[in-house]
């Protein structure tokens, strides 16, 4: 349920709770301060005046009865409260595969047209947008716009050799160069002008006996020195049973070798982590479950292997990360208690 904007205030100053911050339907919710020293948010979610969001609040955005429309709903705002509404600035036309193959989008019912984890990366003066997508075409994008600011017209300069790479994310090294993360996990440089890569695909992942960081919802981000391959997976190791949880790996170059998986938080599957502009980090969270969410009372004891189950509510969720250096290894966690430990549930022992 929504919160007050005092209690709203109150949790981002204190840093140590959970705090809810958008109603609506939403899934992978992804968050980037802009160089206009605004936060931008977008996401898997539906089309804009979709009665479903209403009629069936908790629908799962899978199969054919999926919510989740074909733009990229897109907010911003300055303090993480007051959001506004940007009207969808990309949808699936933008993209290469609208052009490429028109008969696929002329031959699928438009309610079955499907965008999923949009992401947001600032290139220095232009936003660079990446998705996937299962139908009508299942394939990625790349796209960039003209100007600074989150807007078309698009261009697409992978062209299709993006290909079928499921959620793609984009990453910025310390030399300038750009490199795609999709799967779970493949990574690859890209040309300057993103015009194509400058090398075959490589895989990484976690050392140790967990040999994947999951399945989905993969990224790298630059932490105290380190490279953080974070990903995504169920804490049983099965589809859609027990918490959908954040892991991370580190490592001192981005093509590895990574330390073993690790863990970040419950709940905080297909987050994002940044940070504020006070330099502090939070996590994404959102309702992905097969039934409506529980209560967080007991949550840390309580055995969830039954079905997908959450204390996420619908919406936009942030929760504090502690993000310290501790004998030297790197230190990711949830603070809320709540998310901070593994359940019993959780397949790998940490």
């Amino acid at each position: 349920m929504p919160m007050g904007r005092k209690r709203i205030q109150s949790l981002l100053a204190s840093h140590d709770r959970a705090v809810f911050v958008l109603n609506g339907w939403i899934r992978d919710p992804y968050i980037i301060l802009g160089p206009d020293d605004h936060y931008y948010l977008t996401g898997t979610t539906p089309l804009a005046g979709d009665k479903r969001e209403q009629t069936e609040p908790y629908n799962t955005g899978l199969g054919e009865g999926s919510v989740v429309g074909w733009k990229a709903n897109v907010w911003r705002s300055k303090n993480l409260i007051d959001w506004e509404d940007l009207n969808a600035p990309f949808s699936l036309k933008d993209g290469v595969w609208f052009g490429d193959q028109p008969k696929a989008f002329e031959q699928l019912d438009q309610g079955q047209w499907r965008l999923w984890a949009p992401e947001l990366h600032w290139l220095g003066e232009q936003w660079a947008l990446v998705h996937t997508s299962p139908g009508p075409v299942k394939g990625a994008n790349l796209s960039i716009s003209k100007g600074t600011k989150v807007a078309g017209p698009w261009t697409n300069p992978l062209g299709t050799a993006i290909q079928r790479r499921h959620d793609p994310s984009l990453f910025k090294d310390d030399d300038g160069t750009w490199w795609m993360i999709w799967g779970a996990t493949s990574i690859a440089p890209l040309k300057p002008d993103f015009s194509g890569f400058t090398s075959n695909p490589r895989k990484i992942g976690p050392s140790g006996a967990t040999a994947k960081m999951g399945h989905e919802g993969c990224l790298i981000q630059k932490i105290r020195g380190k490279y953080v391959l974070f990903g995504t997976g169920w804490s049983t190791g099965k589809m859609r049973r027990g918490s959908y949880n954040l892991y991370y790996a580190v490592a001192d170059k981005i093509t590895g070798p990574y330390s073993e998986r690790k863990f970040a938080g419950r709940f905080l599957g297909h987050g994002t982590p940044f940070k504020d502009r006070a330099g502090r980090w939070w996590c994404t969270a959102f309702f992905n479950a097969n039934v409506p969410p529980v209560g967080r009372q007991g949550i840390q004891s309580r055995n969830l292997s039954q079905t997908a189950q959450t204390i996420n509510q619908r919406g936009t969720t942030l929760v504090p990360l502690e993000v310290r250096m501790n004998a030297g290894e790197l230190y990711i966690r949830a603070k809320d208690p709540a998310y901070a430990n593994p359940g019993p549930d959780e397949a790998q022992k940490f």
